[in-house]
């Protein structure tokens, strides 16, 4: 359907316990669907489910969860169960996520221009000159001061908010996706690095036509940048609707609950 872009209906899922062996569900009929060029927010308390979610679209789950339910359909193609290769395929070049913990998902033993520039060979099959100049050109677009330089620096020496700029230029420059996750990119920075890391991520999904996933408990970056909101409690997706409706006319007790406890907690900083 061209009005959705990637829908995920039923899914369910569990974990293997490691001594018992037996299975504790964890999410629970999950469906939601994520329009073409929107920035939706995936937001909910830590343990909602909402990270795990994500990573089972890209088959990043971890090894003991098990999918007991449900599909996942990019672009109307239903990607569970494809083969590794298959997979690669969409994962990276058509998919792509931004991690968390930007520092640690980056190889200290490589330089950042390096890993930029090896993944962009890896799905163009440029030469190593023309993929190095790409990637200094994608730090470049992100705000990354002295690309050239900064490029054969390690990730140790990049501080918090400059390595999330480069993973965000590495998920959406260099592999040139059409959806981009994104889970907790804001997490652990200042609050100006947390507006300037967002307005970046808004200005390149108006500027790429890019289709943006936001998984966040932060509902202040929500209501100033995202355009829809699934909102998951305990392995369940409770309600969804545009930004403007779920923030002025919130419909499930929970959904509630949070924005209270979000404004609360904007009193208290």
């Amino acid at each position: 359907m061209s009005d959705v872009i990637l829908e995920i209906e039923g899914y369910s899922g569990a974990f293997r316990g490691r001594e018992s062996g037996e299975m504790e569900p964890v999410l629970f009929d999950v469906s939601y669907r994520l329009k073409p060029k929107a920035i939706t927010a995936v937001v909910g308390e830590t343990g909602s489910g909402k990270s795990l979610m994500a990573l089972s679209v890209l088959g990043l789950q971890p090894p003991t969860f098990r999918r007991t339910a449900g599909s996942i359909r990019f672009k109307g193609e239903e990607i569970l169960g494809l083969d590794d290769r298959a997979l690669r395929r969409i994962r990276g070049r058509r998919i792509s996520m931004v991690f968390q913990d930007a520092r640690a998902a980056l190889n200290p033993v490589f330089t950042v221009g390096d890993q930029l520039a090896d993944t962009d060979r890896l799905h163009s099959g440029r030469s190593r000159h023309a993929a190095m100049a790409k990637a200094i050109e994608a730090l470049r677009r992100v705000q990354i001061p002295e690309p050239e330089r900064r490029a054969r620096q390690y990730p140790h020496e990049y501080s918090g908010g400059m390595a999330q700029r480069a993973m965000i230029a590495m998920a959406a420059l260099i592999c040139e996706p059409e959806l981009l996750i994104m889970d907790e990119p804001t997490t652990g920075l200042d609050v100006t690095t947390q507006a300037e890391i967002m307005e970046l991520i808004v200005d390149l999904a108006k500027s790429r036509g890019l289709t943006v996933c936001l998984i966040t408990h932060d509902l202040g970056v929500v209501a100033e940048t995202c355009d829809e909101v699934i909102v998951m409690n305990k392995g369940r997706v409770v309600e969804t609707g545009a930004t403007e409706q779920i923030f002025t006319a919130p419909a499930h007790a929970y959904t509630r609950r949070l924005l209270a406890a979000s404004q609360l907690g904007e009193e208290g900083a």
